[in-house]
């Protein structure tokens, strides 16, 4: 029997920033769940199940909370579910609810991801003691700081390229009503002149710490048929993993992503990715993992991620838009920042995404990782069914 085809047809947000001191946890996700609703023009009653994700539960400090978020998504007696990869987790999140859909589980489903920042400190929560990490580092910066560096040494790449990837993407958030950082008045020049945190990334080269939830509709080919706008449809999407640690393990393109991809394509008959898809919603906490994840996931060839960074093609105008919302570069609310690549991938296929849009986009892709680079997530939207 085949895949039932997938629709999103809701998309909500919260306004990412720093702190939400007005809002619980359960306010918090109930925000970003109403407004998918309202996007679908859908009530609670027309939700089948609720599949919710989140990072580590000791950023917050609160032990399984999905629990008791059930009343405030609408899901008291129906059927939910918690899922957990790491920074990758709301990518993997909406990837769970759309196989929901597809194996004709449930017809209609919401799939929201979170993290309330403010309540914890995700830096130092993920420095971990001795005997458990070698004293050498603090939080994920210092963790992939080395692989941007062995990234350098590989390629030749200028270290002036993670400036310009902060520059772009901070200036596409100014286009972007929900995005966390609105800094009107940076230059490149102030990107290249902030401190050095982690050898080579600068403190305008990294991700804020975010309050915020995301939130999608996914339907079926009959509730799609019922959207008052018109949807993105899930035209491929796969999950990979390895191992934090292995011998031969290549921190700098991890085989579990480019497999990752390569699954991706090949349900969505993508054979040329660089000239096929139309925008790319790229999981980019670190400036240079821009230039890494184009060769990872086949934009490149090796070593020539950096020159079409370089180049312009990834502004916002260029051939290959990358991460026109601003990306987790502008807002990183860790547990749905990889839900936001995904919704942000298929705003642009549904021509909703308003200042930051990209002209003409039929087909985007939308990417997450987290661990030690060994989770990863992908889907590929269209603004066409896909081929049966």
């Amino acid at each position: 029997m085949t895949k039932e085809p997938v629709a999103v047809v809701g998309i909500g947000q919260t306004k990412h920033v720093a702190a939400r001191r007005d809002v619980s946890i359960a306010g918090l996700v109930r925000e970003a769940a109403r407004r998918a609703l309202d996007d679908a023009h859908l009530a609670w009653a027309d939700i089948d199940a609720v599949v919710i994700g989140k990072a580590p539960d000791f950023f917050e400090g609160v032990m399984m909370p999905e629990l008791y978020l059930a009343d405030a998504l609408g899901a008291v007696g129906k059927p939910m579910l918690r899922v957990h990869t790491a920074g990758s987790v709301g990518g993997s999140t909406a990837l769970v609810a759309a196989n929901l859909v597809a194996a004709r589980v449930h017809r209609t489903v919401l799939t929201l991801a979170f993290e309330k920042q403010s309540e914890s400190n995700a830096m130092w929560g993920l420095s971990l003691p001795i005997p458990f990490q070698q004293p050498l580092l603090a939080g994920a910066g210092g963790f992939f700081a080395p692989h941007v560096r062995a990234y350098m040494r590989r390629t030749g790449a200028p270290d002036t390229i993670g400036s310009l990837v902060a520059y772009k993407d901070r200036r596409n958030a100014l286009k972007n009503p929900y995005a966390h950082l609105h800094e009107a008045d940076l230059t490149l020049e102030k990107v290249q002149a902030s401190p050095m945190l982690w050898d080579p990334i600068r403190y305008s080269e990294t991700c804020p710490s975010s309050d915020g939830a995301c939130a999608m509709v996914l339907t079926d080919r009959t509730g799609a048929a019922r959207a008052p706008h018109p949807p993105a449809w899930v035209h491929g999407g796969a999950m990979r993993s390895e191992p934090t640690l292995f011998a031969g393990k290549d921190f700098v393109s991890p085989q579990a992503g480019k497999d990752c991809a390569a699954d991706v394509y090949h349900q969505a008959g993508i054979t040329d990715p660089r000239r096929e898809i139309d925008a790319v919603e790229m999981y980019v906490p670190f400036s240079w993992y821009e230039p890494m994840w184009l060769e990872n996931l086949g934009f490149a060839d090796e070593g020539e991620g950096w020159k079409l960074t370089e180049s312009g093609l990834t502004e916002l105008d260029g051939g290959l838009p990358v991460n026109p919302s601003g990306g987790v570069l502008s807002t990183n609310p860790i547990g749905a920042s990889g839900m936001i690549r995904f919704a942000e991938a298929a705003l642009q296929v549904r021509g909703r995404a308003g200042e930051h849009q990209v002209d003409g986009a039929r087909r985007a892709l939308g990417h997450a990782y987290g661990g030690g680079a060994q989770f990863f997530a992908m889907w590929l939207v269209g603004a066409e069914p896909p081929a049966r």
